[in-house]
């Protein structure tokens, strides 16, 4: 895997994967004109883990109409400001879901497939929740 990252200008910064995709990255809080390179790292760990829910759940013959995963983390107080906690909550839409299943593809996600949480594991304290929410 390849990619490169070059400065725009200010704290602004683009980021070119190997596949062809393009990001843009932004350290200036005060601009605020796209996510930071920590912002990015914590979306990257929630949308690798949702690929495997949704993937599981659907392998598993469940109605799944939805699925967001809410994030949050905690920083070190001094530089480096690491994370030091990262929780993944999964809200699954559905209809009749089971609780099982949706139990089994979070935990599924967390030990065995979502590589950007189970690396971050090695260092930062990555916790998980769900819960199921019936389709309209």
């Amino acid at each position: 895997m390849e990619a490169k990252v070059s400065w725009a200008k200010d704290l602004t910064f683009i980021g070119y994967s190997g596949s062809g995709h393009a990001v843009v990255f932004d350290a200036d809080r005060d601009s605020n004109k796209a996510p930071t390179p920590m912002e990015m790292l914590l979306m990257s760990a929630g949308a690798c883990s949702s690929v495997d829910v949704v993937g599981i759940l659907q392998k598993a013959r469940q109605q799944i109409s939805g699925c967001e995963v809410e994030l949050s983390a905690e920083r070190a107080e001094t530089v480096p400001k690491v994370f030091t906690r990262l929780h993944l909550h999964f809200v699954v839409t559905g209809t009749a879901l089971s609780e099982k299943q949706v139990e089994r593809a979070v935990n599924l996600s967390a030990e065995k497939y979502c590589s950007v949480s189970i690396m971050l594991s090695q260092s930062v304290k990555v916790t998980h929740s769900f819960s199921i929410q019936e389709a309209e």
